[in-house]
């Protein structure tokens, strides 16, 4: 993925959220079909794919975690080849990393990774930043701050990666333990990206922060619930907090919550949640417009 591509997505975005005020949608994928396969538990971003295909005029089938073959010992890439026959977009949610590699090797039509483990979430941090530029009017010159769970939050990984096209600033907060990972790391230091790690989420990184990305720590990563108990609850995010930022910062996060930010903060103006939520039907309509051709 390039800057190009990041501004192209972005632009068609941008489109799509005027077409969806204006018209409600389009009927641009009239008997398409897109085949969402969400061998994971989600709520956002399955509904938000089957919203954006609808949106443009097509039709979705939809296979669960709880009805896919794959609890018969069906290989992945056996149920994406199956699929792809009654279908014209692939949409794959997977909780191993590498899931949507794999399974692209053996289709023939687009897919897309809706989040592959603790991998990547590709079009999440599409959307992201979709939100940044329509919250701030720019994304050049930012200081974000990721907190919470950098490991295994497969959204921050894919956000460091499209920020890095732009001169930013990233600060890490997060327990020694749950930090962005090395290879991460050293990707956005070979981009002459600016990094600091922090365990606590000081006066200081807040004063300077642009964009408060926050992340819940996720119980489904780890391997005990002794271990889960230990971080749940680390970094809490109330109406205080937001107030130490600049009036301007903006604090998002991918959703869901689960105590990390206070409802006191949904209130303010800083708070972006909901709206990325919104602007990821946006988003996902414009990657879908591109792989299908019908963008233009």
């Amino acid at each position: 993925f390039t800057k190009q591509n990041v501004e192209e997505v972005l632009a068609v975005a941008s489109r799509m959220k005027e077409l969806v005020a204006k018209r409600g949608g389009c009927d641009v994928l009239n008997h398409r079909i897109m085949a969402n396969v969400f061998l994971e538990p989600s709520t956002r971003t399955a509904s938000s794919f089957n919203a954006a295909f609808c949106r443009l005029g097509g039709k979705v089938i939809t296979i669960q975690e709880g009805t896919s073959s794959t609890k018969k010992g069906e290989t992945l890439q056996d149920t994406m080849r199956c699929v792809e026959c009654y279908s014209d977009v692939l949409v794959l949610r997977h909780p191993e990393t590498g899931a949507a590699k794999l399974a692209a090797k053996y289709v023939k039509k687009p897919l897309i990774n809706a989040g592959d483990g603790a991998g990547e979430h590709p079009s999440q941090a599409l959307l992201d930043m979709f939100t940044i530029f329509n919250e701030l009017g720019h994304l050049d010159d930012i200081v974000v701050t990721m907190v919470g769970d950098l490991k295994y939050g497969r959204t921050v990984h894919s956000l460091a990666h499209l920020l890095s096209f732009y001169n930013v600033r990233l600060n890490y907060v997060a327990p020694a333990s749950l930090q962005m990972p090395e290879s991460v790391v050293q990707d956005m230091e070979s981009r002459g990206i600016k990094q600091h790690k922090s365990e606590q989420l000081t006066d200081a990184i807040l004063a300077e922060t642009d964009v408060l990305y926050v992340t819940r720590i996720q119980q489904e990563r780890f391997a005990s619930q002794e271990e889960y108990l230990k971080y749940k609850g680390v970094y809490v995010i109330d109406k205080a907090t937001v107030m130490k930022g600049k009036e301007s910062m903006r604090v998002m996060h991918p959703l869901p919550r689960v105590g990390e930010i206070m409802e006191d903060v949904d209130e303010l103006p800083q708070a972006a949640f909901f709206r990325e939520m919104e602007n990821g039907m946006y988003t996902r309509m414009a990657i879908i417009a591109l792989v299908t051709g019908t963008a233009n």
